[in-house]
């Protein structure tokens, strides 16, 4: 026998981590559930389609000059794709040279092109902090890889928490102190808007901890549902003005393609050179790329926008109809995103019920296990006790968790037995 021995050969850091897990990992999926665990976009891909499911030709471009070309050249798949995207870089350069924060233009030299968001967070710890020595900060509650990356990384976390009083909002005087008494925090990572929270981040806010007076160090705003917040609300363009600020997007989330695995980062372009020079050089696929360049043209991203207005009206819908139901409490943070923090009570807030993890995970696991809905607790999470965040889905899908929800509330309330809600 070898005298091998895994909790002595792999790293510490590395033996601590538990796999990624999400609220599907836990019920089986027939495709049949009403999925609004996962902030995706029910009403499917910001894409023309014709009846088969494929792309329109016409919809599709090969360049920012709007060169029709077939959506995916299957007979080229042999060839790496290219390694420098910039074809599909000036096109995200399109959509966010808004000129509402600055009067420069962003250009192809201001991005970096990864696999999700989940890619530039982990490729900038590579680039800032020395593992084991280095730190980053972040704003608790929020997006939860940020912390798994910096495990993968032997980074410490720095935390100082959203004020959960103040609709969670960033404690700009807090994190600046933080970062003046520690030298060794390279990042801080800001959510905006926020998950869970929903909430978008005063831009005043971000300004302070930029304008710190000695630190020297990078701040990572993640805006991945910027497009469900008031037009205008993305800072992207504003990484011109500021050399240490970079801004995350996604195609996941108001765009629909969380199957393709596309994200950006937004900064200046020496750190946009770091980034491009420690990625694998073929990290995005050409499917992907023909995928999203056809994402950003004229035709699709009315498509885009005509669902992300469905989707707001729905979320107006559940604000107006999620408080009428008994058992329901308030909603935490903010309207900024595709979904809602909502508190569950112990009781009818008309009789002065309180926010308790034993109603939202009793909710929760009734819902999903035999009621065919999915959506996610969040009860651990810092300010967040009692809370569902609950994804918009569609008109039909908003209906049936509204029924399904009202059902299983009032058999908790009633002291029903958890297991009869099963059934």
């Amino acid at each position: 026998m070898a005298p091998f021995d895994l909790a002595k050969c792999a790293r510490p850091n590395i033996l601590k981590l538990q796999p990624y897990r999400c609220a599907r990992d836990d019920y089986k999926d027939d495709g049949t559930n009403v999925l609004l665990d996962a902030n995706e976009n029910a009403y499917g891909p910001g894409l023309a389609l014709n009846p088969e499911g494929a792309l329109q030709e016409s919809t599709v471009t090969g360049s920012s000059t709007g060169s029709s070309k077939p959506e995916i050249d299957f007979l080229g798949l042999n060839r790496y794709p290219d390694p420098h995207q910039v074809e599909l870089k000036k096109l995200f350069c399109q959509l966010r040279n808004t000129h509402t924060h600055t009067q420069k233009d962003l250009g192809p030299e201001n991005l970096f092109v990864g696999v999700g968001s989940d890619e530039a967070i982990d490729a900038l710890l590579r680039c800032f902090c020395v593992p084991g020595k280095d730190k980053i900060l972040t704003c608790p509650p929020t997006y939860g890889m940020y912390g798994v990356s910096a495990q993968v990384n032997d980074i410490e976390i720095v935390k100082v928490p959203l004020d959960v009083d103040n609709g969670f909002q960033l404690q700009p005087e807090k994190i600046n102190e933080a970062l003046a008494a520690d030298s060794s925090i390279k990042m801080a990572y800001i959510c905006s808007p926020g998950n869970p929270t929903a909430n978008l981040i005063k831009k005043s806010d971000i300004q302070k901890v930029l304008e710190h007076p000695t630190w020297n160090g990078v701040v990572v705003v993640d805006e991945a549902y910027i497009d469900f917040a008031p037009e205008g609300s993305s800072l992207a363009e504003w990484v011109t003005e500021w050399p240490n600020l970079v801004v995350m997007q996604t195609l996941s989330k108001a765009f629909g393609l969380a199957g393709i695995r596309l994200g950006v980062a937004f900064t200046s372009p020496p750190i946009a050179t770091l980034l491009n020079s420690l990625k694998a050089p073929y990290n995005i696929s050409s499917p992907t790329s023909a995928i999203a360049t056809a994402a950003l043209s004229p035709t699709n991203m009315t498509v885009m926008k005509k669902y992300r207005e469905q989707i707001i009206v729905q979320r107006d819908r559940l604000v107006q109809e999620l408080p009428k139901i008994p058992g329901v409490g308030r909603f935490l943070g903010g309207q900024e995103a595709n979904f809602l923090l909502v508190e569950m009570l112990d009781k009818p807030a008309s009789e002065g019920g309180k926010p308790s993890n034993k109603t939202a995970l009793a909710a929760y696991e009734a819902m999903a296990e035999k009621r065919g809905v999915v959506v996610r607790f969040r009860g651990k999470e810092l300010g967040c006790e009692g809370c569902l965040r609950i994804t918009v889905g569609t008109e039909q899908e908003v209906t049936k968790f509204l029924q399904e929800l009202r059902v299983v509330l009032d058999g908790i309330l009633k002291g029903a037995d958890i297991q009869s809600l099963r059934e």
